[in-house]
């Protein structure tokens, strides 16, 4: 056995079953070792995606994704992907190639210092220079990214330690790393602070985030809302924490969410930011959050409590587990009045669009779309004007919303569909993008075609990048700079080429059964919709 062969068989002794990656020279033995193997290998069109459908298989299945590409230009080009997935706390493992061992700092041909490069961008990285470390360091390296606060893993490994042969094989049965000890149980001290608070409360709510996805812990969060009658809200990461259309579910919030979920939760008495980061995109003005009210915060990342808003209650610890250990507890709360106020809100609140009637209203398309989508479907938002639009009109029922949120990917979409699509076949993905982000990606089309991997993909175009528009519109008083995107290919010669199905919708006049054909094919399809250019999100 070389060192090729034992990293397969670390990912299969893992439950790996996909790979998405881009080969050259530097990862050549590693892929020529998975060829003996079950392991199922998708070749992307550039590495930057690779790891975004990692990220897509990390997000449905809960363990992490993996991707593999060479060295040089093909590590550099993964690192996007990788930081995308560190600021949503994605776990992933991924593995590049790397230049002989003793050419190391002499700048050969395709050596780049890819561990130095990602440094801020990985929970943590490993440089292999002993063949049979390989064992230990998969071993770690998929128990650092799926612990804790969950996050991209990078291990480097150089062609000739590929090469060599290993002494003996063996898979560490567990992993005992001195320094890294992430807590899991909430403190009970806490825990009791916290059910002393709810019981006071008059106007308590929860807000949740990524992390209560990322711990698996929606059900315990909807069960312990549904039985004490407390009012939820939602990061943008964590829209999907409950059916959007449950009454006890208020909105997203943030400088894009809905105004009645930003106005419950600062007039809450009780707020319980949980698995949230208090970052600027879901609160911009963290005082508003500590006035007159008490804040609780739980994240299992210590280092995220009281950075940016300082807690009455500070808990660390898994969600899960925290929610769990709430529902031991016996108290009342008593919200009727809370809750009418908070459906008062919701009436008289929600924004009003005045759409343009010669286009297709994007806010209706996508809430039609979510609403004929199957229960357990998965919706994948790209970034820009679509991401605004799809949070806040796309309807969630027991299936998934992914998007980039932390790092705002543009380009996200379509691989990280193509990751959920591989990992749960038998679900409805439809990825909804604008003309710009589907650019930086639409070279998977071809990435689908080979591998059969049916994604819908709908292009909501515009013919600008939407969103900097927007922001031109308001700050420059129409002032556009460089965001034209005029010389954009033709949609349906695009889709024709790739042998895709292609659809056209140009206003809201055949809207319904447009969708439903779009909805109803089984292989990818490509659905266009044509968008004034001057509409807004704000």
């Amino acid at each position: 056995m070389i060192g090729a062969d034992a990293i397969i068989k670390c990912l299969e002794e893992e439950g790996v079953t996909t790979v998405f990656g881009y080969p050259g020279v530097a990862i050549a033995p590693f892929y020529n070792s998975i060829l003996e193997s079950n392991i199922k290998t998708v070749l992307v069109r550039t590495e930057q995606n690779a790891a975004h459908a990692a990220s897509g298989v990390s997000r449905m299945t809960g363990r992490p994704g993996v991707c593999a590409v060479t060295s040089g230009p093909g590590a550099t080009n993964v690192i996007t992907g990788i930081a995308t997935a560190f600021a949503d706390s994605i776990p992933l493992i991924c593995i590049t190639g790397q230049v002989n061992s003793e050419l190391l700092g002499s700048d050969v041909f395709q050596e780049a210092d890819i561990t130095g490069a990602v440094e801020s961008f990985v929970k943590y990285s490993y440089l292999i220079k002993n063949v049979n470390d390989i064992p230990r360091v998969f071993k770690e390296a998929f128990y650092i990214a799926n612990t804790g606060r969950k996050g991209p893993v990078l291990i480097d490994i150089p062609i000739d330690i590929q090469n060599a042969g290993i002494n003996k094989f063996k898979y560490p049965e567990e992993v005992n790393l001195r320094t890294y000890k992430p807590t899991v149980k909430g403190h009970a001290v806490q825990i009791k602070k916290v059910i002393r608070e709810l019981e006071k409360a008059k106007k308590p709510i929860i807000c949740a985030g990524g992390g209560v996805l990322l711990s698996e812990a929606e059900g315990e969060l909807q069960h312990f809302a549904e039985i004490h009658n407390i009012p939820v809200v939602s990061t943008m990461m964590g829209k999907g924490v409950m059916p959007t259309e449950h009454p006890l579910y208020f909105g997203m919030v943030g400088n894009n969410g809905k105004a009645y979920a930003n106005r419950a939760m600062n007039e809450s008495d009780l707020l319980i930011m949980v698995g949230a980061r208090v970052a600027d995109r879901a609160v911009s003005q963290p005082d508003l959050i500590t006035r007159d009210k008490v804040l609780v915060h739980i994240d299992v990342d210590p280092a995220e409590i009281g950075k940016n808003a300082g807690p009455t209650i500070p808990l660390v610890g898994d969600a899960k587990h925290i929610f769990q250990d709430f529902e031991k507890e016996e108290f009342s709360c008593n919200c009727v009045e809370w809750i009418r106020t908070l459906n008062g809100y919701r009436t008289t609140m929600e924004k009003k669009r005045t759409p343009n009637p010669s286009y297709v209203d994007p806010a209706a398309f996508i809430a039609k779309l979510s609403d004929k989508m199957e229960e357990n479907a998965v919706f994948v938002a790209d970034v820009g004007q679509n991401q605004i639009w799809s949070c806040g009109y796309a309807k969630v029922k027991k299936g998934k919303f992914l998007t980039s949120g932390g790092m705002g990917t543009m380009g996200y979409s379509i691989p990280a569909a193509m990751g959920a699509k591989t990992a749960v076949p038998d679900r409805q993905v439809v990825a909804v993008c604008g003309d710009g982000s589907f650019q930086m990606s639409m070279m998977e089309l071809a990435t689908m075609r080979q591998h059969h991997i049916a994604v819908k993909i709908v292009v909501l175009k515009n013919n600008y990048l939407g969103m900097v528009r927007e922001y031109q519109h308001y700050t420059y008083k129409d002032n556009y700079s460089v965001v034209d995107l005029s010389g954009s290919p033709d949609l349906e010669k695009l889709a024709a080429a790739y042998d895709l199905p292609f659809l056209r919708l140009e206003d809201m006049g055949k809207c319904e059964e447009t969708i439903d054909a779009f909805l109803k094919e089984d292989q990818s399809v490509l659905l266009e919709c044509l968008i004034d250019p001057m509409d807004l999100v704000k």
